[in-house]
This record gives C-alpha cells, sequence and structure tokens, in this order.
C-alpha cells in the first residue's frame, strides 16, 4: 500500500506521556481524575494532548468504571418544537456532569419504539429518557430489569417503569374543553395528529365539552401543511365553525394560515387554540393562544433524576407532575 493512503495511528496515552514529560499514570490521572494533580502537570498535560491530538478511550475508561457516560434519549421527532426545549436543557445539564445524550427517534410507530429501545439498551447506557410512556409489556420488563434507571416524560401514570416527569394529557384535554364552553363557543373542532398523547387530549377535550365533536386526524408529527389541510377538512363538515381546538402549535399555524387564506377573521369568525407553547406562538400575527408545558422543566428534573441514580442515590419523589396552563392570546380573543 502507499505511504500516502495510510491513515495515520491515533495518538497514545504513552505519547502524551512523553510529549508532556510525565509518568503515563500521571499523564491518565491528569485526564481522569485531576483532583489529584496539580494545575501545572494539568496544563502541561492538556497541551501535550492539543500537541499531539490524543483522544482518550471513553469506551476503555467505562469498561473500567462500569459507566458509559452516555444517556440515551429517546423522541418521537427531532422536528417537533415542543419537545426541544426539554432535549436542549437534559443536554447541557449531563454535560456538565460529563454525560453525553445520544438521541434515537421513534417516529411516532410503536414497532420502531421497542426496536430503537432495545438497540439503546444494547448500548448500556447509564441512563434513558424517554418522551412519552414505553407502551410495549415486553419492554418496560426488560428495562425494569437491566436495572437502567429510566425516566418516562410528557406523560403521567401511577405505574411508570421507573421515573417520570410530565403531565396528565387527558386533564389539558378537560382544560381546554371547559375553556372552549365558557367562551360560549357551539360549533368547534379538533384538529388533531393521531399519536395517542394527543388522542388522549381530544378524548379530555370532548368529556369537558360535553359532546363528540368534529375532529381531523392528520399523521404525526404535525406541520404547517396538516394544519391547513385539517382546517378545510373541518370547514367542509361543519361550515358554521367558530372554534378549533388543535393538539400543537405547528398544527395551529397551519389552521390559521388557511382561515386567513379564505379570508376568515381570527378571532372574530373563528378562534384557534395550540398545544406546547413553541418559541413562535408569541410571534404569530394574531399570536397564538396555547397550553403552555415547561419544556426546560422537564428536560431539567429528568437530568437530575437520571444524574442522582448514578451517584448511587435514592430518589424520594420519583414521579413528577409539572403541570400547564392556558395561555390567552389574541387567536381566541385574549390580549
Amino acid at each position: 500500500m502507499h505511504e500516502a493512503s495510510r491513515s495515520p495511528k491515533p495518538a497514545t496515552l504513552h505519547e502524551v506521556a512523553r510529549a508532556a514529560g510525565v509518568s503515563l499514570i500521571t499523564a491518565s490521572r491528569a485526564l481522569s481524575n485531576p483532583g489529584v494533580v496539580s494545575a501545572t502537570t494539568i496544563a502541561r498535560v492538556q497541551q501535550a494532548v492539543e500537541a499531539t491530538g490524543y483522544i482518550p478511550n471513553l469506551l476503555a475508561g467505562g469498561l473500567k468504571s462500569k459507566r458509559s457516560r452516555m444517556v440515551a434519549g429517546i423522541v418521537p421527532a427531532l422536528n417537533v418544537a415542543q419537545f426541544l426545549p426539554s432535549v436542549q436543557t437534559l443536554t447541557e445539564i449531563l454535560a456538565a456532569e460529563g454525560y453525553q445524550l445520544l438521541l434515537g427517534q421513534t417516529g411516532y410507530d410503536r414497532a420502531r419504539e421497542e426496536l430503537v429501545l432495545n438497540t439503546m439498551i444494547s448500548r448500556q447506557p447509564d441512563g434513558i429518557v424517554f418522551t412519552g410512556l414505553v407502551q410495549d409489556e415486553a419492554v418496560r420488563a426488560r428495562l425494569r430489569r437491566t436495572r437502567v434507571p429510566v425516566v418516562e416524560t410528557w406523560d403521567l401514570s401511577d405505574a411508570p417503569v421507573d421515573m417520570l416527569v410530565g403531565f396528565s394529557q387527558e386533564r389539558v384535554g378537560c382544560a381546554v374543553g371547559e375553556y372552549f364552553r365558557a367562551k360560549g363557543w357551539q360549533h368547534v373542532g379538533i384538529a388533531t395528529a393521531g399519536d395517542p398523547r394527543a388522542l388522549q387530549r381530544k378524548a379530555g377535550f370532548e368529556a369537558a365539552f360535553g359532546a363528540t365533536v368534529p375532529t381531523a386526524t392528520v399523521p404525526a408529527p404535525s406541520s404547517l401543511q396538516r394544519g391547513r389541510q385539517a382546517l378545510a377538512e373541518l370547514l367542509a363538515r361543519e361550515p358554521r365553525l367558530q372554534a378549533v381546538s388543535c393538539s400543537s402549535d405547528q398544527l395551529a399555524q397551519g389552521v390559521l394560515v388557511e382561515a386567513q387564506a379564505r379570508g376568515l377573521r381570527v378571532p372574530q369568525d373563528l378562534a384557534v387554540c395550540g398545544f406546547g407553547n413553541a418559541d413562535f406562538a408569541a410571534h404569530l400575527l394574531p399570536t397564538l393562544s396555547t397550553v403552555l408545558i415547561d419544556g426546560p422543566a422537564i428536560g431539567r428534573m429528568a437530568a437530575q433524576l437520571v444524574l442522582a441514580r448514578c451517584r448511587g442515590e435514592t430518589v424520594a419523589q420519583p414521579i413528577v407532575d409539572i403541570g400547564f396552563r392556558i395561555v390567552e392570546r389574541q387567536s381566541t380573543g385574549g390580549g
């Protein structure tokens, strides 16, 4: 093989130690346990690391410590705005403690959910943070057997796999249904994705509203285009439509666009409420009423629970209900 075509060998810890002028054990301690090494030595070793291009073998270190320093984060889809603040906060807090977040996507598919979880388990993560509740009973049982800290999020249950940070989807739906009823709207509709959490909110809405209402169901994840399609379907079924409850702010944005395209005034002719309080909700025209979920709090608490368990601590409150609130803006007649 031609010499230029060969990949250079990665630098070793021996080379780092030689470049820094220290022993191998001192170089190792400077990188893995800097508290027992002087600041001057740490600086020399770090300079040697940069000069040699050395990359620590985290897998080897993980085998010795029985820690992978990796937490698996599993979300339905990365393009769903309501989950991003949770993921960002989770990533930042774990990184500050030396852990990396490895993301997987289920695509709102139960079979794929099982595949992703099994793949993550095989990588022996130090923790798993799952968006929603794990649906498959066999997978739930396997997770419990592994004894890996698991935090389910964005939902609520009395019997989580391990720990949980979330809120009641059904109570959210009930609150929005009661809000619509208090507004005096009689001809209402629901634009919803078809995932289990969104359908729980739909059921709660109808229970509180006191009637089955016209519903346009679109595939998850939601989008502006699907929101436009949903409103078109609802208006075809109920021309007297006064208000629409949407399962996400993305879907609500599409409903607003379609309403404006049809010359409907919001909220005078049609009121619209979303879910999730995405960062754009307060900046639409009109501004979007929505259900606020504290996504950063979910990410922060999930990280704290995993880290506590990794430290061997007992978690006093394994189930945390963060609640929610309706934010009234212009799209439903608010300020």
